[in-house]
Formats: structure tokens, sequence, C-alpha cells
């Protein structure tokens, strides 16, 4: 079986050389640069982007059909990557050309000669085609010095009401909704405000999302953050390609243990906290995050969207974590995780009536 991945991703990636490099002779449409949210510290950043023939779908709006949607998210899943493309990336005066991968993926990293100032969480690189094309804006977290710590977020059935444990619930809601239609879970945007603002409302706490959806979902994401008020944070998603041990998106919980790991690693003084759903296997993974960084996880958050047999073994699993003196919460809603917060000093005390509010209100 391995033999036969590894022939197939071998003939995909000759497929896409060929095509660009005939292409590159007769098709002159518009390359574009679909800039992804990058991070970093004050003097090193990582850029991210994928280069692509279609542009960004519009943003949709509350009244769009079913059919409209479901032939967007059809749109989002027939990218057609631009393999071996140059990018010039620039920030702060410093520039650095990269070549995208077989899939179109650009991944850039500059080390920057002077501190960005601290003043702010954002700052904004530049990324062109190399040789001629419109340019565009990447956004880039740099945690300021006001952060105390960080929070690593799942998104589906954990931000998202998604249905991941019903796989027709999930079919239906992916394929039929939009980033306006689709539901965050009550009182999340509530929280997630709070955990960002801490207890002196100011401290600007960086968030991170790392999810199992594909990267071809990332506009759908970005807009369903934006458009509930959710904060900003960088979205670590996974590939759809071939690789030499399986076809398609790679295993959930190998990808996400790769990209916390990536975080904690860039920023070793930053304690984290991290916040997922009983679904899949959040806990296991959050778990063993525990056991790699020892003192850098302050607690654990899994919203309860599964059966009794499943709350059993994360309940063995926080009795595993909580002898490392760090709490495992099972939550059943979004009040039980703003309490428990509230108690640690994560969030201001008032933050959990705002979470209840928000939950009882409308929508």
């Amino acid at each position: 079986m391995k033999r036969l991945l590894s022939w197939l991703e071998r003939l995909e990636h000759r497929a896409d050389a060929i095509r660009y490099r005939l292409r590159s002779r007769w098709d002159r449409r518009q390359v574009w640069i679909h800039a992804y949210r990058g991070y970093g510290t004050s003097v090193e950043v990582h850029v991210l982007a994928r280069v692509l023939r279609n542009q960004l779908l519009p943003p949709p709006q509350d009244d769009d059909a079913v059919w409209h949607n479901a032939w967007a998210m059809l749109r989002r899943f027939e990218s057609d990557e631009v393999p071996g493309a140059a990018v010039r990336v620039s920030l702060q005066g410093q520039s650095v050309e990269v070549v995208a991968d077989d899939e179109g993926y650009v991944r850039a990293r500059l080390a920057l000669p002077e501190p960005l100032p601290g003043d702010r969480s954002w700052h904004e690189a530049t990324l062109e085609p190399v040789g001629g094309g419109a340019p565009t804006t990447g956004r880039v977290l740099v945690p300021p010095p006001s952060a105390r710590f960080g929070v690593i977020s799942d998104l589906d059935d954990t931000v998202l009401q998604t249905g991941a444990t019903r796989f027709r619930t999930m079919v239906r809601r992916t394929l039929f909704g939009n980033a306006r239609t689709r539901r965050p879970f009550d009182g999340v945007v509530a929280f997630y405000r709070a955990l960002h603002d801490g207890t002196s409302g100011g401290e600007a706490n960086p968030l991170f999302y790392v999810s199992s959806s594909p990267w071809n979902l990332y506009d759908f994401l970005a807009d369903f953050l934006r458009h509930h008020g959710l904060p900003d944070g960088p979205l670590f998603l996974r590939d759809l390609g071939l690789s030499r041990t399986q076809v398609g998106a790679g295993r959930h919980e190998t990808h996400k243990l790769a990209w916390i790991r990536r975080i904690l690693h860039t920023y070793p003084q930053l304690p984290f906290l991290l916040i997922g759903d009983s679904g899949q296997k959040d806990h296991e993974i959050y778990r063993d995050v525990v056991h790699d960084f020892p003192g850098r996880i302050r607690a654990v958050y899994i919203r309860d969207v599964s059966g009794a047999e499943r709350d059993a073994a994360v309940q063995a699993l926080a009795r595993e974590v909580n002898r490392q003196g760090i709490d495992l919460i099972l939550a059943p809603n979004t009040a039980v995780m703003a309490a428990h917060a509230a108690g640690a000093g994560f969030v201001a005390s008032g933050a959990v009536d705002q979470v209840r509010t928000a939950a009882s209100g409308p929508g």
C-alpha cells in the first residue's frame, strides 16, 4: 500500500508540474495569493499563504439560498493551485523570496533586524508574485508584552456547531450553510472575548485556532470568526493532498499535535489554555501536550458533545492530568468553562454573568 501511495504521490506531482509548465505558455490568467494569518515574535515571524488561480469567493449573505451555499462549498474544493510559484514576502523592510510547494502553499520565515513595536498584536506583511502580479497583504500575530497566557482552541464542535459526531448532520450543515448562517455554541463568543481581554480587560491574550478542517475552508472559517465577533487569531488547518502514507488530510491527532507543539515552542515564556471537545480525540491530544510540556498548560477545557462511554474515558484522562496539578474540565456548556476560568484568575469575575446572559439571549 505504501508503494502504491508513493507512486500516486509522484504521479500527482508530475501532473501538477506538467500542467503548470503548459499553462505558463498559454494561460495568462491572474495568479492570486491567498494570505493566511501568520504568527511569530517581535524578532521572527512566519507568514503563510497559498498561490491559486482562483479568486476569493465573495462574502456570504444571510439570505443566500442553500444551493448557492452548496455551490460555494464545492468551489472551495475545486482549488487550482500554482506549484512552484515564486513569492516575495516583505515586512518591516525585510524581504525573502520563497517558492510554493506542490500544492501551492507558501511558508516564509523572516528574521527581523529590529523588534516589532509592542503596542499592538497584529502586523502587516506584503506578499507579491515574483515577476509581476497583484500584491496582497497578510496579517501576522505577535503577542504583546501585556499578554499573560495564550489560548489554543479547536473549532468544530468546540466553537462552531458542526455535529461532527453525527455524519448526516455534519454534511448538511457543512454543505448548505455559510459563515453567516452557521452558529457558534451559546456563550462561546463572550467567553473567548473574556479570555482575550483577561482580568484587566487589556491583556490581549492571543488565540490560536487549530482545526482538522482543510485549508480549502479557510475563508469560510475566517468569515465565521469575523461575523460572530470572535477574537482574531491564526487558523492552522490541514492539507487534503496525497502523501507517502495515506490519501487525504492525514491523522487528526498528528496534525493537531504538530501545530500545538510548534506554537508552544514559538512562545516558550507563555503559558497556555487548551480548549476542545469530546467528539474526537482532543482530550487525548491535550493529555499528551500536558505530559510533553510540563508547567506550560494552565487548564484544559473539553466541551461535552458525546455519550456516556466517551465521557468516562475523558474523566479517566482528567484524573491523570489532575495528578500533575492541572484541571481538565469536561464541561456541558460554556458557562461551566467560564466559571472555572474566573475562579482560576484567567478572566474577570463578571465574565461568567456575561457568558450566561449571552447564552440565554437570542441566538
